[in-house]
């Protein structure tokens, strides 16, 4: 009895499970067009909305192409292309979302317009994100789900996609920032304070609503301390920040502390910044017992404690410089701890070009021996005379080849890369290994230039054999039709009506001239 109880409750199972599924089966597709009509344009468009709902996407992409070549001025046109994209879009995969990006950034260039176009965009920010993995793996697809949910907000701002992609820039930020996090509490834990003082003020700056922006802000302090008394105001700034933007954080009274102590003012608790934190702590969700057990196991980033509120960044992640690099190597952009102070320029490396032609054709490496100075032309005229005891300066008479000194100091010398004068031995070898290198890619060079001209010879002869075969056709079918045509006017030759035929009617006369067919004696006549 048992048995037949336990065979007739899997019997309904199956038949609800089947039942289920089969009504399951038709997602419906929420951008259909409700109009009633019967032209063919809008068949073909409810046949391919039809398969797209039955999962049969090959079939609607058949379809939908079929309506945009055929009827390239239908109303449905749109439309059609914004269902091909969704077709990409429900498939799924990387191929799948990968065609689906490229038909909607098209539906967007060509209806920027249309209601649609927000909604196309928003589904980009969602394959993107869907893509994403954690913060301790490769951030593609997580950088390029940033700039997607930032086109949402800033091209289409009056949309109602504007909340949803505000929320999904904040997961993707939380995700942005965590990374970040992980290296600089790696190279704070090594003792690489300069590094790590870097890492944590981008962080900090760029990403304010992350979640242990309090952590990352302590140990940008701790490190700016360990840096030097020159950090003392960035450290400062750093505890402040935490005073003043996270209130209800654990470290908020030590930084406290930690100011009146430098003897720097505390600021006020911004109320913005408070009622934000507070709403954040109220309404953060708890995981489960399981939740916790099937963390590591997921290949999702963990966004428990993303921000639920707050203008999300809309600057990407920036480099920065570390703090222990000099000014005058950073030009403008200065460093982490002094952005903008660097020294006037635009921070790129530049080249002078030497005048003295003459040390370049005999000495190769003379350019990187001469100081700036050297390098630079020579003024018109001296600001002021020279002392009467002072040497001559060697730079003027250096512009002009025939007035060179004789003497060998007045040449600069090549330097080795530890400092040390190079003896004549180790330039002659320099010399030596620069002429090997340039026969060697000589020698390159002519291989190539070899192999393709081998390349480019057989092709030709490829091509002439080509010809030569469809020439030898074309001659052989040439010959043939010759033949058949001669066979044929062979056969067609005696069917033809012999021309004495129609004179052999009348018998001609003898002795009348007039019977004959060119008007004069008929053979007959003859004697």
């Amino acid at each position: 009895m048992v048995r037949y109880a336990i065979r007739f409750a899997g019997f309904a199972a199956l038949l609800a499970a089947l039942t289920v599924s089969s009504g399951c089966g038709k997602k419906v597709y929420e951008n259909k067009i409700q109009k009633d009509t019967q032209q063919p344009d809008k068949v073909l468009y409810d046949s391919s909305i039809e398969d797209i709902e039955h999962g049969r996407y090959e079939r609607a992409r058949l379809t939908l192409q079929t309506l945009m070549n055929t009827y390239d001025t239908s109303e449905y046109l749109a439309k059609a292309k914004l269902a091909m994209a969704d077709s990409w879009y429900r498939e799924g995969g990387s191929r799948g979302f990968s065609q689906a990006e490229a038909e909607y950034k098209d539906f967007i260039l060509f209806y920027k317009n249309m209601e649609e176009a927000a909604e196309a965009q928003m589904k980009i920010c969602k394959m993107q994100f869907g893509q994403m993995d954690k913060s301790d793996r490769d951030p593609h697809h997580a950088l390029l789900a940033q700039e997607e949910c930032k086109d949402v907000v800033l091209e289409f701002p009056n949309s109602k996609f504007r909340v949803e992609a505000e929320q999904y820039l904040r997961d993707v930020q939380e995700v942005l920032a965590d990374e970040e996090y992980r290296v600089q509490t790696f190279y704070w834990k090594k003792g690489s304070h300069p590094a790590s003082a870097n890492r944590g003020q981008a962080l900090t700056d760029q990403f304010p609503l992350y979640s242990h922006a309090p952590e990352a802000l302590w140990m940008l302090a701790d490190s700016y301390q360990h840096l030097g008394n020159q950090f003392e105001n960035q450290q400062a700034a750093a505890y402040a920040k935490i005073v003043e933007e996270h209130p209800l954080a654990p470290q908020a009274d030590s930084a406290k502390l930690r100011l009146q102590a430098m003897n720097k003012p505390v600021p006020d608790v911004d109320p913005v910044a408070y009622a934000r934190e507070r709403y954040e702590l109220e309404n953060r969700e708890k995981r489960g017992f399981l939740g916790k057990a099937l963390v590591p196991f997921s290949s999702h980033p963990d966004l428990l404690l993303a921000a639920k509120s707050g203008p999300p960044s809309m600057e990407g992640l920036r480099p920065t410089i570390p703090a222990s690099v000099p000014l005058a190597a950073t030009g403008t952009l200065g460093t982490s701890a002094t952005p903008g102070a660097g020294t006037p320029g635009n921070g790129e490396v530049t080249g002078v070009i030497v005048d003295k032609s003459n040390l370049v054709d005999k000495l190769p490496d003379a350019r990187l021996s001469m100081t700036p100075d050297a390098a630079a032309p020579a003024p018109s005229a001296p600001a002021a005379a020279p002392s009467a005891g002072a040497p001559a300066a060697p730079a003027a008479p250096l512009s002009k080849p025939e007035m060179t000194p004789a003497a060998p100091a007045a040449t600069p010398t090549p330097t080795a890369p530890n400092g040390k004068t190079k003896t004549l031995a180790q330039q002659e070898s320099d010399l030596k290994r620069e002429q090997a290198q340039i026969r060697k890619e000589k020698q390159k060079i002519q291989d190539q230039q070899k192999k393709q001209i081998a390349i480019m010879q057989a092709m030709n002869k490829r091509q002439q054999a080509a010809m030569d075969k469809k020439k030898a056709e074309e001659d052989a079918d040439r010959k043939r039709a010759e033949k058949a045509a001669a066979k044929k006017a062979g056969k067609q030759a005696p069917a033809k009506p012999a021309p004495e035929t129609a004179p052999a009617a009348t018998p001609a006369q003898p002795g009348n001239p007039g019977n004959s067919p060119g008007g004069g004696e008929s053979p007959s006549a003859k004697p």
